[in-house]
């Protein structure tokens, strides 16, 4: 039988914004326990979209990690000796949780010269609804949707 459940660990809001969305990002995009570090080009990406678009910062990297957020995902799921990918719905936390994990991957995959312009470029490109990190989200869409006959082989 499996232990009991961990306790829900809850996360201080940042600094800035007095924003706890803002700080699971910022965890998620921290290398080597660099906190500040990740805080420093997080804020400076923000300035850098209010700069080039004039409008508040926050609001359109609320908006770009909105357009990223998966609501469905596929799950392998063996029955009967074949492997069935098979259509899911997203939990909320793990909603976010990917929407910020590949809001970040794919702004690291840039080819801008820092990871400020790269974060920023990819939060304006998410908020329009392109880049990279909303193409995959609809290349997941699209693959929950192809499976759809599966659905019923659902855990």
């Amino acid at each position: 039988m499996r232990k009991a459940k961990p306790k829900k660990r809850y996360i201080l809001p940042d600094p800035k914004f007095r924003d706890v969305q803002v700080t699971k990002f910022v965890n998620n995009l921290m290398l080597d326990g660099k906190k500040s570090t990740a805080f420093t080009i997080f804020y400076d990406a923000i300035e850098l979209v209010e700069k080039k678009t004039s409008e508040s910062g926050l609001e359109l990297f609320r908006k770009a990690l909105n357009n990223v957020t998966p609501s469905v995902e596929v799950k392998s799921r063996r029955v009967g000796g074949a492997t069935f990918q098979v259509p899911t719905e997203v939990r909320p936390e793990r909603k976010q949780s990917l929407g910020m994990k590949w809001l970040i991957n794919y702004a690291r995959k840039r080819g801008e010269k820092t990871m400020m312009d790269r974060l920023a470029a990819e939060i304006i490109a998410a908020a329009k609804g392109e880049g990279a990190a909303v193409k995959k989200k609809d290349d997941t869409h699209r693959m929950a949707e192809a499976n759809k006959a599966f659905s019923h082989f659902r855990f």
